[in-house]
C-alpha cells in the first residue's frame, strides 16, 4: 500500500499529463521544426515578390494552420501505427500504444486538426495553399505511411510531403489564389534533396528499432553497408549545389552562397565519415548535422545577401 501511495504522489496532474499526451501525439518538437521552415519561407516569399507587403498577422496564420495540419499528419500516422509502436522502444510509450488515449478520441482530435488547418490556410492565405497542406496531408497518410513497411522506395515518396512546407509558405506571400512561382519550386527542391541524408541518418541509427516493426528505410536492403552509406554520401553531396539554386537565381546573395557552401562542405564531410566507418556514431553526428543545415541554408536565403 505505501509503494501504490508513493506511485500515485509522483503521477503528474491529469490535465499536465494529457496535455502532454496531445503532444506527444502530435509530435511536437517534429511539428514545430516543419512549420519553421514554412516560416522562413514565407519571409522569402514576400521579400522576393515584392507585390504583397508582409504581414506578421498572416505569418502567425500560417504557422497555425501548417502546424494543424502537420499535427494532424503526425496523429494519423500514430493511430496507423499504433499495433506497430508498440513494437518499438522510442515509441511503445505513446498514448495510443500504452492506451492513454482511445482510438475515437485520436481520431476526433487528428480530423478537428486536419480540417482546420487546411481551411485556415485556404481562407487566411490562398486557395493554393490550401490544396498543398491538403496534399501534404494525404501523401503521408495514405500513401508514405503504409509504404514504410513494403519498400525503402517509402522515404522517396515521403520526400514529396516533406517537402512541401516551405513550398506552402512561398506560395502563402502570393496574393489571388496563389501561385507557384519557379522561386518556390527551387525551395521545395532544397528541402526535398536534404531529407534523404537527413532521414537514412535517422534510419541507420534506428534501423535495430525499425526492424522490430518492419520497416525498411535504408537504401540498400542490406541495412547499414557500405552501399547505404554511398547512397547517402551522393545525396548529400548532390545537395550542396540544389541549395545554391537560390543564389543562382538570384533570389540571395554572395554572403549566402559562402555560408551555405560552408555548411555544405561540413555536411558532406559527415558524410564521407560514415562512408567510411559505416558507424552509428557517425550516422548520429550526420544526423545532427542534418538538424543544422536546413535551418541556416533557409535563414541564409531568407536574409538575402
Amino acid at each position: 500500500m505505501v509503494s501504490e501511495n508513493l506511485n500515485t504522489a509522483e503521477k503528474p496532474a491529469p490535465s499536465m499529463s494529457k496535455i502532454r499526451d496531445y503532444a506527444q501525439f502530435m509530435k511536437l518538437r517534429l511539428t514545430s521544426l516543419v512549420v519553421m521552415s514554412a516560416a522562413f519561407s514565407f519571409v522569402i516569399g514576400s521579400r522576393v515578390d515584392g507585390t504583397v507587403a508582409f504581414s506578421w498577422s498572416k505569418m502567425f496564420l500560417l504557422i497555425l494552420g501548417g502546424f494543424l495540419v502537420t499535427g494532424s499528419s503526425n496523429g494519423f500516422n500514430q493511430i496507423i501505427e499504433k499495433n506497430l509502436d508498440k513494437l518499438m522502444h522510442r515509441t511503445q510509450n505513446r498514448p495510443l500504444p500504452k492506451d492513454r488515449m482511445g482510438f475515437n478520441e485520436s481520431l476526433i482530435f487528428a480530423t478537428i486538426m486536419g480540417i482546420v488547418g487546411v481551411l485556415i490556410l485556404w481562407i487566411y492565405m490562398n486557395p493554393m495553399s490550401g490544396i498543398l497542406g491538403f496534399s501534404a496531408l494525404i501523401l503521408y497518410t495514405v500513401i508514405y505511411t503504409p509504404l514504410k513497411r513494403i519498400t525503402p522506395f517509402a522515404v522517396f515518396v515521403g520526400a514529396f510531403p516533406g517537402a512541401i512546407p516551405p513550398l506552402l509558405g512561398f506560395v502563402a506571400a502570393s496574393s489571388g489564389f496563389g501561385s507557384i512561382s519557379p522561386e518556390a519550386w527551387i525551395l521545395f527542391a532544397v528541402q526535398f534533396m536534404w531529407q534523404f541524408p537527413h532521414f537514412w541518418a535517422i534510419a541507420w541509427v534506428l534501423d535495430d528499432d525499425y526492424k522490430k516493426a518492419g520497416f525498411r528505410m535504408l537504401p540498400s536492403l542490406g541495412g547499414r553497408n557500405k552501399s547505404s552509406a554511398f547512397q547517402v554520401l551522393v545525396y548529400t553531396i548532390f545537395l550542396v549545389p540544389i541549395s545554391l539554386f537560390p543564389v543562382i537565381y538570384g533570389m540571395s546573395g554572395i554572403v549566402s552562397a559562402i555560408i551555405i557552401t560552408i555548411c555544405g562542405g561540413f555536411f558532406c564531410y559527415q558524410a564521407y565519415n560514415l562512408y567510411k566507418e559505416c558507424t552509428v556514431e557517425a550516422a548520429r553526428k550526420l544526423m545532427f548535422g542534418s538538424f543544422f543545415y536546413l535551418p541556416i541554408v533557409q535563414i541564409a536565403v531568407m536574409v538575402g545577401y
